[in-house]
């Protein structure tokens, strides 16, 4: 049951940081294509898109840590307790 929540949590924190990243990107480099222009995007852009790239950053890995601990306690159920 754990590796399937993990591997939930994982998409949809990799589709959440994977859509505002690309839409941060987006806004960044779209007005004019100009470097100036785009650095003085920049706290903006980290505002508005950075914290749900965060986020879905982080959801991605917590689902990956549970995951990990899923199969980690499939393989202890299978071939017993490590001494």
């Amino acid at each position: 049951m754990k590796e399937i929540f993990g591997g939930i949590l994982m998409a949809v924190g990799i589709l959440l940081a994977g859509g505002s990243g690309l839409c941060s990107l987006a806004m960044l480099f779209s007005p004019g294509g100009e470097l100036g222009s785009a650095m003085s995007m920049l706290p903006v852009v980290l505002m508005v898109g950075g914290i749900p790239f965060a986020i879905g950053a982080a959801i991605a890995y917590g689902g990956y840590a549970l995951l990990r601990s899923g199969r980690a306690d499939r393989e202890a159920e299978r071939y017993g307790p490590e001494e």
